[in-house]
């Protein structure tokens, strides 16, 4: 991690933003059937990894270490609130905490020229479930949707884009859908 932000500092202009969109799953499975290398590969790269990048990022944004300010977006998910029973519980559980990190990292930089929100995407047409053993996922649950759709990596983008806008410069410990209703 502290290579990757080196190399942004050499090559790129002053931070002033990030997205961490840190988020695997695995194999449908109840909990009393997953194992520790299953759960610590799901808090490592869905939680530490977010956790590592806003470090960084915050070395570089924050006021407190003569940084300008910034934004810090965390992409959560609506598993964090609806549990994933029977099949990606460890994730909601990782995503979870993905929701508490963003309310608290928020409050504890506010005053510092940073703000931090997240988007909790619900369905959305990606490979992420194809990556778990369940490539129809995305068709076999828009019915479920009350917009009866999938999302579009697009629509999770947008929403993106205005939180680390200045159009949200009063938005931060926000958590927003972005999730058909579900």
């Amino acid at each position: 991690m502290a290579a990757m932000f080196a190399r942004i500092d050499r090559e790129l202009p002053r931070l002033s933003g990030l997205v961490n969109n840190a988020g695997v799953v695995d194999l449908p499975a109840r909990v009393d059937e997953m194992d520790a290398a299953r759960l610590q590969r799901m808090f490592a790269i869905n939680v530490f990894g977010s956790f590592f990048c806003a470090r960084e990022a915050l070395r570089r944004m924050s006021t407190k270490h003569g940084g300008r300010g910034g934004a810090i977006v965390n992409i959560s998910s609506a598993a964090a609130r609806l549990g994933s029973p029977n099949q990606y519980v460890d994730y909601a559980a990782a995503k979870g905490a993905i929701d508490t990190f963003t309310v608290g990292l928020a409050r504890e930089v506010a005053t510092e020229g940073v703000r931090v929100n997240a988007i909790r995407p619900g369905i959305i047409e990606t490979g992420i479930h194809a990556s778990g053993g369940l490539p129809d996922r995305v068709k076999q649950m828009a019915p479920l949707v009350p917009m009866q759709r999938a999302g579009s990596a697009d629509e999770v983008a947008q929403a993106i884009v205005w939180l680390l806008s200045d159009a949200a410069s009063y938005t931060t410990g926000a958590i927003l859908d972005v999730s058909g209703g579900r």
